[in-house]
């Protein structure tokens, strides 16, 4: 881009964004981009709205890195919002885009500073930091993010294959089936924040950690990451929900955008969209704070749904349940729902989850396919006694599902599934496959929508349980939710 063009962009912005909107800048050479260059540019970020870089170009003084590589390497950094090569003189370039504010390091404060002038013309700020001696690099954090970096080499179970007679084979056949799948996924909406903290140290006025913000990230979750999920392993996916009128909602929306998934929202202005924020420091979580109502949707709403699922449904080869019982379905539009399936011959599987919420997963009966955890099956058992194998026996002759896959977390999943002469329940088990999980969230959601994409491919249980403890251990082994590819999954196969 040329100046003129950088200039325009920042004109679009301010008027977009109005008077209030402060943009920062900062300038350098940036020849390695090093701990102390981080701590300048988050503590810009956070004085500003829109934080802006300039790289100075091959002719600066100093320059040792290539200008393309070095203005690369600022691009990458998340808290960096618009960077570009700086091609004239810095003064004419502060005048051109007119920054509320300039940040300098520490060790410019003492010295003659050629913005001044130019900034004071105008009401421009200049401020010196070196950033934050606590700061804790981001590039390490969102490592553990990323699903490029963060992953992979799961663990496999070779036995469990050959007992099922499943080969590399088979599983590329059901995954090229993927893309001709055509699924709506319903269930609740949340927004899952992580909020990345160094820990300051413990209060002296009484024994409470304290701690500071470093990075704070949104990730679509609930049954929003489920249809994203489903999306990313290559299904035309619809999503059907119903979230509160707010940022979140807006910012969802553009999310579904950006991941493909076709989503209809209705809104409700008696709750907000379901927000569950995580403090995190060094890789633990140390508090969740969740705001929500758990009310059920009106009438209106349900017929809505209802309403929509009815117009899709002869096209559908899979419809999702995804439950988290925050009152986005009631159990009158689930036995809707399912009537309605149970006429057309869909293929239908449900989650239900009770973790800090009480729900009751056997209201969904004669399903395909259900994924519950053991407290989950034993809540809807009210047993507390009695087996694995028994609770999940006690679970199928209450709801009457195809195949149950029972996780248990670090031990792995118990799969229980129907003879095909329903004479009696056959179980296996397959260990968790990530050995070093860095996120237990969504574990289950990964595993859900990938085993029973699986079983509508035409997969067996076996087939797909393995399929879906794949997709589990690459989701556990990032932090926050980011929609699985089908690629991902080859990988982890060892398919290509």
């Amino acid at each position: 881009m040329t100046p003129k063009e950088h200039t325009a962009h920042i004109k679009a912005l301010r008027s977009e964004n109005g008077p209030d909107f402060k943009i920062g800048m900062v300038s350098g050479n940036f020849n390695v981009v090093h701990p102390g260059h981080l701590r300048l540019l988050k503590f810009a970020a956070d004085c500003c709205d829109y934080l802006v870089v300039v790289v100075n170009d091959d002719r600066h003084p100093g320059v040792l890195v290539p200008a393309q590589l070095r203005l690369e390497n600022i691009v990458a950094i998340s808290f960096v919002d618009y960077a570009f090569l700086l091609e004239e003189d810095l003064t004419a370039t502060i005048d051109a885009l007119r920054p509320d504010l300039v940040i300098k390091g520490k060790e410019h404060q003492n010295v003659p500073n050629p913005e001044s002038d130019i900034l004071s013309q105008y009401g421009g700020k200049l401020l010196f930091s070196s950033g934050d001696a606590i700061f804790s690099s981001i590039d390490l954090i969102q490592a553990e993010s990323d699903p490029k970096k963060s992953l992979h080499n799961l663990k496999a179970s070779p036995n469990f294959l050959q007992r099922h007679q499943i080969s590399t084979e088979n599983f590329s056949a059901i995954l090229n089936k993927f893309c001709d799948l055509n699924v709506l996924v319903v269930g609740d909406l949340i927004v899952d924040e992580y909020i990345t903290c160094d820990v300051l140290g413990l209060s002296r006025e009484d024994p409470t950690v304290v701690v500071t913000p470093v990075l704070e990230q949104k990730f679509i979750g609930g049954a929003g990451i489920v249809a994203s999920h489903a999306h990313g392993l290559g299904a035309n996916t619809t999503y059907v929900t119903v979230c509160g009128d707010d940022r979140e909602a807006k910012d969802s929306l553009e999310k579904f955008k950006e991941y493909g998934v076709q989503a209809f929202i209705g809104r409700d202005g008696s709750r907000p969209t379901t927000l569950k924020q995580r403090y995190r420091s060094s890789g633990k979580t140390l508090l969740r704070v969740s705001k929500l109502k758990q009310h059920a949707i009106d009438q209106t709403l349900q017929d809505e749904i209802f309403e929509t699922f009815q117009e899709r449904v002869d096209s559908l080869d899979l419809l999702v349940f995804s439950d988290f019982n925050y009152g986005v379905l009631p159990q009158s539009l689930v036995d809707r729902m399912i009537a309605l399936g149970k006429e057309k011959n869909l293929l239908m599987v449900a989650d239900s989850q009770s973790s800090s919420q009480i729900g009751d997963i056997s209201r969904f009966h004669d399903m395909l396919l259900l994924k519950p955890t053991e407290i989950e099956a034993r809540l809807a058992i009210q047993d507390h006694d009695v087996g694995l194998v028994g609770a999940a026996e006690k679970l199928a002759n209450k709801c009457n599902p195809s195949h149950i896959l029972l996780t248990m977390g670090a031990e792995g999943t118990l799969i229980q599934t129907l003879h095909p002469d329903k004479s009696e329940w056959m179980t296996d088990r397959l260990p968790a496959f990530c050995d070093a999980p860095k996120d237990p969230a969504g574990a289950g959601d990964a595993m859900l929508v990938t085993a029973s994409m699986a079983l509508a491919a035409g997969a067996s249980i076996w087939e797909a349980a393995y399929i879906g403890s794949v997709a589990s251990g690459c989701q556990v082994a990032t932090v926050g939710n980011r929609p699985l590819s089908v690629d991902t999954i080859r990988h982890e196969l060892g398919i290509w």
